[in-house]
Order: C-alpha cells, then sequence, then structure tokens
C-alpha cells in the first residue's frame, strides 16, 4: 500500500485558501455577505454588554433579528475578539438600504443592503468598519481548520489515493461560495469547523486497532458540546457518536465504549452547552429556540412540499456554488450549469463506486463502519436541510457545509474512481482549476462591480424640478429614455433617467416610479435610492446628477391592450413626505406606453396560472374595469384542465381591499353558472366561465383588487388549490387578476 499523503502538501493548499478567502473579504463592502447585516449587531452587543446574551422579543426585532437565538459561542468569541474597538459609529456605517431586492437578480442593480457612505470603509480601519475586520479575519482562520478537517478526514478514509487526499483539500479550498461566508461575519463558519470536524474525530475513534483511550470520548464531548453552541444543526451528529460507541462495542466484544463513551462524552456535552438550552426553556417554552427564530425570521404559509423543494434546487445548487452579496450577485448561469453537471455525474459515479466495493468485497468492516460516518451525516445534513427549508424560504447550499469535508472527498473519489493511474487526477484538477478560476474572478468581476456607486455627473440644465417642504430640491435632466417596444404582461419596462441635486440634502429621498392606467390604477411600481440604490441623497453634493436606471416588471396578469403612463417622484420614508414640482403636483409623466396582450393565442389576456395541477387559468375579460358603487360587471375566465379531474370545484371571485378581508363584491359558482362541472372536463378542453359581479351599494370610491380562486364546496374549511408558479414554487390560494377602480354611486335624481 501506498504511504499516505504528507501533511506537507495541506501547506500550499492553506495558502491559496487564506489568499482567496482574504480576496473575498477586503472585496465584499460592509454588511453585504449573507446575513452579516444581522450577525455583526449581536456581536458588536455582546463586545458593548459584557458579554450578556440578549433576551428576543418578535414585537419588538433589534439590530440582530433572528440572530440572537442562535446559539451564541460564535458570537462571544468574535466580542472578545473585538471588544477593545469603540464601535460607536455602527448607527452611521450601517446605514440600511429599505429598498435592497435581497434574494433577487435584478437588471437596475440596487443589490447593495447598505448605502455605503464614501471613506467610512477605507484602509486605515477605524471604528466599527475595524472590528467587522477583525471578525471576519477570525472567520477566515476557522475556514481554514475545515479545509485542514477536509484533508485528515479524506487521508483517513482513503490513504492509498492521493488525488482524493489532495482534491478534496482542493475543491474545499477553492469552492467559491466556502471562501464568501469564510470572509464574512457568520457563525456557520465555527459550526462548519465543528461539524466537520467532530466527523473527523468519530472516524478516527473508528480507526483505532485497539479500545480507545478514554480521551477520545472527551474531545468528542468538548467538540460536541461546542458545536450545540455554534448552531443547532450538530444536534443531528449526537446519533451518530452513539451509533460510532456501538460499533467499537460490538467490534471489541466490550460494553466499555458504549457505556464510558456514552457517559463521558455525554457528560460533557451537557456541561458545555446544556445551559444554552435550559435558558431558552425557561425564557420561551422551547431548548431549542426556533420557535422564537421562526417568529422573526418569518415561516412559509404552508409547508414546502418535495415538489416545491425540487423546483427551488437552482437556488440550492448556485448558493452551493457562489452566489454573493444577499443572494442577489452572481455568476453567469452557464457555469452554474456546468458545475451542476459535474456534481451529477461525480455523485452517480461514487455510488457506483460504493456497489463495486461491496459486491467485490474490497473494503474491510472496519473501512465501511468508518464510511459510514461521513455517509451518513451527509445524508443526514442534507435531510435536515430540506426540512429546515420546507419551514423558512432558505434554499442555500451553503447550509450544508457543516458536512463540506465529507461531501468534497465524495466529488473528488467519484471524479476519480472511472480511471485509472495518473489519469484519476485529470478530472479531479480540472474541476479545481475551475473552481479557482471563478474564486479568482468573483471578488474583481462580480462582487466589486455590483456595490460600485455610479459615477457623478457634472451639472446641466435641468427640466422640472422637485421640492420639499424645507427646501431641498432634486432636478430632471434632459431626456428620459424609455425602452417599452412590444412591452407585454411579464416584461420587465427599462427606464433610464438623469437627475440632479439643486440643494445639500439632509435625509435620504427615495425615488418611486409608478405605471398607471387611465384611471390612475397602479399596475406595477418601483421604489428605491438614487444610482441603483447605490447612493444617498444625503451624500450628493449640490449641483452633481447621475443617470438612474430602473427595472420595473410588469405583473403577468396585467390587463392588455392598455395605454399607461409613467410618472416618478420622491418621497421620504420615514415621514411620508413627497417632493412637489412648481404647481404642486407630486408625480411628473416620464412617458407613455402601449401594453400589448400576449402572443400566441386567441384567448383575451391570455395566461398560464396553474392551480394545483388541476387546472390552468388560460385568460380572461372583463366588462369594466372602473365600475361604479351598485353597478354590475362581467369577469370571463378561461379554464382548460391539466389532468382528468375526478372532483368538481368551485370558483370564487372577490372585490376587497387588502388587507381588508370585506367583500365588496362577489361570486362563487361551479364553472359556467353550474353547467360545466370541472369533472366533466376533457383534458386540454378550453372552458368559458362567465361570471357576474355587483359591487355594492356602499363600497367607497378607491383602489381594489379582483381576486379568483378554485375551491371544494363539499369538503369542511372549504379547501382551496394553491397556485403553482411556473418554477414549480407552490404559492398563495388566489390570484389577483388586477386592480380596478371603483367609482362613486351615480346619482339616481
Amino acid at each position: 500500500m501506498k504511504p499516505p499523503v504528507s501533511a506537507r502538501w495541506l501547506a500550499p493548499i492553506l495558502l491559496v485558501y487564506s489568499v482567496l478567502a482574504l480576496s473575498f473579504s477586503f472585496s465584499t463592502p460592509l454588511f453585504e455577505a449573507s446575513d452579516e447585516l444581522w450577525h455583526y449587531p449581536l456581536v458588536q452587543h455582546l463586545a458593548a454588554n459584557g458579554l450578556q446574551l440578549p433576551v428576543q422579543d418578535p414585537t419588538a426585532p433589534a439590530d440582530w433579528r433572528q440572530e440572537g437565538s442562535q446559539p451564541p459561542l460564535y458570537y462571544l468569541i468574535a466580542a472578545v475578539l473585538t471588544s477593545g474597538i469603540d464601535t460607536s459609529d455602527m448607527p452611521r456605517v450601517r446605514r440600511i438600504n429599505p429598498h435592497a431586492d435581497i434574494g433577487v437578480i435584478l437588471p437596475d442593480g440596487n443589490a447593495n443592503m447598505i448605502v455605503h457612505r464614501p471613506g467610512a470603509e477605507d484602509f486605515p480601519w477605524r471604528g466599527t468598519t475595524l472590528a467587522v475586520q477583525v471578525a471576519r479575519l477570525f472567520s477566515v482562520v476557522l475556514g481554514a481548520g475545515t479545509v485542514a478537517v477536509t484533508f485528515f478526514l479524506a487521508r483517513t478514509l482513503f490513504p492509498e489515493r492521493t488525488e482524493v487526499v489532495l482534491g478534496a483539500a482542493a475543491l474545499n479550498a477553492l469552492l467559491p461560495m466556502f471562501l464568501f461566508i469564510s470572509g464574512s461575519v457568520n457563525n456557520d463558519n465555527l459550526s462548519n469547523l465543528l461539524g466537520n470536524g467532530l466527523t473527523l474525530a468519530l472516524v478516527l475513534l473508528l480507526a483505532h486497532d485497539q479500545l480507545p483511550r478514554l480521551r477520545w470520548y472527551a474531545l468528542i464531548g468538548v467538540l460536541c458540546g461546542a458545536g450545540l453552541l455554534a448552531k443547532l444543526n450538530i444536534g443531528f451528529l449526537i446519533p451518530l457518536v452513539a451509533l460510532s460507541c456501538l460499533l467499537l462495542s460490538l467490534r471489541f466484544r466490550s460494553p466499555r465504549p458504549l457505556l464510558y463513551g456514552g457517559l463521558i462524552s455525554g457528560g460533557l456535552t451537557i456541561a458545555i452547552a446544556g445551559w444554552w438550552y435550559l435558558r431558552n426553556v425557561q425564557l420561551y417554552g422551547d431548548p431549542t429556540g426556533l420557535n422564537i427564530f421562526l417568529d422573526l425570521v418569518g415561516r412559509r404559509a404552508t409547508p414546502a412540499s418535495l415538489p416545491q423543494l425540487w423546483a427551488e434546487m437552482s437556488s440550492f445548487s448556485a448558493s452551493f456554488w457562489g452566489l454573493f452579496g444577499g443572494m442577489n450577485v452572481g455568476y453567469p448561469a452557464i457555469l452554474y450549469q456546468i458545475l451542476n453537471a459535474i456534481a451529477a455525474v461525480a455523485l452517480l459515479s461514487v455510488l457506483m463506486c460504493f456497489a463495486s466495493a461491496a459486491v467485490r468485497r474490497r473494503w474491510s468492516a472496519q473501512r465501511w463502519w468508518m464510511l459510514s460516518i461521513p455517509l451518513l451525516w451527509s445524508i443526514v445534513t442534507f435531510i435536515s436541510y430540506l426540512r429546515w427549508t420546507a419551514e423558512t424560504p432558505a434554499s442555500q447550499g451553503r447550509l450544508i457545509f457543516g458536512a463540506l469535508s465529507a461531501i468534497a472527498i465524495w466529488l473528488a473519489l467519484g471524479l476519480s474512481w472511472p480511471l485509472r493511474g495518473r489519469a484519476r487526477a485529470l478530472p479531479v484538477s480540472g474541476l479545481a482549476l475551475l473552481l479557482a478560476a471563478a474564486a479568482l474572478t468573483a471578488p474583481p468581476l462580480v462582487i466589486r462591480p455590483a456595490y460600485q456607486p455610479p459615477p457623478l455627473l457634472p451639472a446641466t440644465p435641468t427640466q422640472a424640478v422637485f421640492r420639499s417642504a424645507d427646501g431641498t430640491a432634486i432636478a430632471l435632466r434632459p431626456g428620459p429614455r424609455l425602452d417599452s417596444a412590444g412591452l407585454q404582461p411579464g416584461d420587465t419596462l427599462m427606464l433610464s433617467q438623469g437627475w440632479q441635486m439643486q440643494t445639500p440634502a439632509s435625509a435620504d429621498w427615495s425615488q418611486f416610479v409608478h405605471v398607471l392606467t387611465p384611471d390612475g390604477v397602479i399596475i406595477a411600481q418601483r421604489d428605491l435610492y438614487p444610482g441603483g440604490g447605490r447612493l444617498a441623497t444625503s451624500d450628493i453634493a449640490a449641483g452633481s446628477g447621475w443617470e438612474n436606471p430602473i427595472a420595473i416588471r410588469i405583473p403577468d396578469t396585467a390587463y392588455a391592450p392598455m395605454p399607461l403612463t409613467i410618472v416618478a417622484g420622491w418621497v421620504d420614508r420615514n415621514t411620508g413626505e413627497r417632493m412637489r414640482l412648481a404647481d404642486g403636483a407630486d408625480t411628473l409623466a416620464l412617458g407613455q406606453l402601449d401594453l400589448q396582450p400576449r402572443s400566441g393565442s386567441a384567448l383575451p389576456n391570455p395566461l398560464s396560472i396553474n392551480f394545483g395541477g388541476d387546472v390552468m387559468l388560460v385568460g380572461y375579460a372583463l366588462s369594466d374595469l372602473s365600475p361604479q358603487a351598485g353597478a354590475s360587471f362581467t369577469l370571463t375566465l378561461y379554464w382548460q384542465a391539466l389532468r382528468p379531474i375526478a372532483r368538481d370545484y368551485a370558483i370564487f371571485a372577490q372585490v376587497l381591499a387588502p388587507p381588508d378581508t370585506t367583500q365588496y363584491a362577489s361570486s362563487d359558482a361551479q364553472p359556467a353558472n353550474w353547467t360545466r362541472p370541472t369533472s366533466t372536463w376533457a383534458v386540454g378542453e378550453i372552458v368559458e366561465d362567465a361570471h357576474s359581479l355587483t359591487v355594492r351599494d356602499d363600497t367607497l370610491p378607491g383602489i381594489y383588487d379582483l381576486r379568483v380562486g378554485v375551491y371544494l364546496q363539499t369538503e369542511p374549511g372549504f379547501p382551496r388549490l394553491r397556485i403553482v408558479s411556473t418554477d414549480g414554487t407552490p404559492a398563495e390560494d388566489f390570484l389577483t387578476l388586477t386592480r380596478m377602480r371603483v367609482l362613486p354611486k351615480e346619482d339616481s335624481e
């Protein structure tokens, strides 16, 4: 057998990792890494308050929001490391962009979660900037520990496979998302190290050729206790600790591993972490504190099904390889597709490798026992991820990095196994080089440009001037540009305008753009700070101008054909004040466009709205978009059966003004006035379904939503079919077709 890979190979891998992780850390502006906006305030609170843990209150979220419900070990260590730094400037540095598109990539940018003050984050660092960078450096060190764990775990499992040992460590060290998280303030960095480290400790425990010394159980207890103080997911390793002790007892035919292992490791785990879980019981009635965490972070309306989770795999895979910022700064889609294909091949290959080894009995029972720990941990980690993301919308691949050492080993093993000799290293090296190229280019070409503020332009004559009550003035520069050719429902309208500060501003004003129907109904809108969200009016000098690109998505259900008007204005979100023009108006028309119906269908307003996989709403028509109070109008829906339907659904249509649930007009009936029960529909047949709705006499003039849905009248609770979006993700159990204006009741005299 070949000698094991020398540990000296780990040094260059760690050096490359460190350089890349620091590059990510230095290139990512403060608070623009995943959840750093919430993680660091908890560190700062602990540092400023003698390490006193906060009590969570969902009715009054603090700056750390849900992170205050996380196990505290990472935050406590980071607080100790930064406790001597004056961070009183944090409110000034941490200036939140209220319009940030978190988790969404849009063509007008607006990815930044913070509006960064000029010069506040420049080197030499000081105040909050220095403290965040120190905490990030701590994270980088933790990430280096995880890379080292991957090396030694691979060497323990496959000492004869150089390409697996070096390949797994390199894949871990070069993974862009791992580098990004490792360069940020995030408790995942400690839990990743401890989760993977505990996996290595269990494998080394099973590698013993004689009964382990008691100190091994003590080491496992310390790692397990620290892990449970780092993140809750480490708790899923406790059954694997028990399994390892059981396997040792069976192998050596002695109760000592199970008895001593359980007492020592279990006792230390409770001694180290038990106080935290007892505190949660006393404060929140839940040892994990997840009830408060979910109250703060938000739950899904209904738990996600497996088809829904599968539909979210694109988000999961992208955020495993590298999706930066607030899940809104990414690589070109082709890179994810290539990496996903490679991973799929590796997964299939590693399964074949295990099957071949089992059939040919190439591995000893001891090796299988050792392999069982990282195998089971990979599976348990993925299942627990599915369970978690079914409760809360968090489809992020980085959440399985607690098993990243094992995952990197399976990738390296799967890619190299089918080949022989030196050729085994080629596919692993190829993937490592691809990840290295992605990691090298991300900081300068992906991350930095996303947060680079637009250049300020010299003063120029202006067209119109908005003024606030205190005299602040913002003017429109010449030539708004509207890209609206052939615009249809579901398309994105691109608008570009130039603006100019006429006077200094003490407040941070938001621009709004509304898309209006002839009746003044807003069918689409966009609010953002200047310069794609990267500027604040309080930072812009008088006389400076900027370009403001804005992307506005027209709803899929927007009524067409329809002439639309684009208007813009400025509002102070803190006070609600709107700036006004010289004539007193608070909006300025920027242009007009004609919204065209979708092509390819003879139906009015063609749609593709899937209700529960049973029926599809394929179009609709309205006799009146602006009915009067007391008047009636007709809504015609066009349905199509997606599969044979055994039950007879009813259709509801409602006019209401959310969040008020009062129905100001409604219709509930089986399709086509009870003449076309859904059980009689042929698959693919178009069914015309007309509903007459009468607006109540007492309905006040205003804007209302028109909603439709599908439900069962014959079952308790009247269960509704949920909408399934185009990517397979179930959404609400109703569809807002359009907004409509109700006019005053006509005088009958």
